[in-house]
């Protein structure tokens, strides 16, 4: 999503319909029109659906998902939070660098990776930017 487009989110899903038992459950964790990424999550969890079938019903109501648990968008007006780590253990940078895919993270192994390493999902995101490893492939299709 380029800036020019920004606030357009259903323009991504040209062919997507809104399921509204999806809706209705992001509705109602909407604070001032927007919806966390933390309730994002949970919402998919309740439902049993899929992250993407979130964000994606997100877009088609025009509302825009914020505070990413790993820091990487949607804290105004700065964007991003994550600052590099000062440091990284071995292990957790081992246990990174098993993960990577063309030299990038995926959102969904950093917070796999958070919950086996039992750290907060900032701590990845932090040891990313230190070893200067991009995030990609949001489950919510943010990024």
């Amino acid at each position: 999503m380029t800036r020019e487009n920004k606030g357009h989110f259903a323009q991504k899903h040209t062919d997507a319909r809104l399921n509204e038992k999806i809706a209705q459950a992001i509705r109602s964790e909407v604070i001032e029109g927007e919806l966390f990424c933390a309730n994002a999550f949970k919402i998919a969890g309740d439902l049993s659906v899929k992250p993407g079938d979130v964000g994606r019903n997100a877009d088609l109501l025009e509302i825009p998902i914020v505070k990413c648990q790993l820091g990487l968008f949607g804290y105004p007006p700065q964007g991003k939070v994550v600052k590099p780590a000062e440091s990284v253990a071995t292990d957790l940078e081992e246990a990174i660098q098993k993960e990577l895919v063309n030299g990038r993270l995926s959102c969904a192994a950093a917070l796999t990776l958070a919950a086996k390493c039992k750290v907060p999902k900032m701590v990845i995101s932090s040891a990313c930017e230190k070893m200067r490893i991009k995030i990609n492939f949001c489950q919510l299709g943010t990024f």
